[in-house]
């Protein structure tokens, strides 16, 4: 099935719009924490609580693909200062790349 994406324009604005609710904390994030290892995961920001929700799924597979267990998620209104919070190792991750 062909999936059809908004014009460019209309993407660029949501993603000011999305840009400005997050500089003011009200865009929403989606707050994953693993028992193993001991994690706290973040992604977004979403414009509404409805799209973090149906993002929710994939991020969950993901981190459930990667061997974490024990996942509590949660969707908020937060602004994350960093994006992966590794407690067991007492690091924090930016950026992905760093964890190789």
């Amino acid at each position: 099935m062909l999936k059809l994406h908004p014009p460019r324009s209309q993407r660029t604005m949501k993603n000011f719009v999305v840009s400005q609710f997050n500089t003011f904390g009200l865009a929403f994030w989606v707050e994953i924490m693993t028992e193993m290892p001991r994690c706290t995961y973040y992604f977004g920001p979403f414009l509404t609580e409805d799209e973090a929700e149906q993002a929710e799924p994939g991020y969950i597979e993901d981190i459930q693909g990667e061997g974490a267990t024990g996942l509590q998620v949660a969707v908020k209104h937060c602004q994350p200062d960093i994006l992966t919070v590794a407690a067991d190792l007492d690091q924090n991750f930016d950026n992905p790349l760093q964890w190789a």
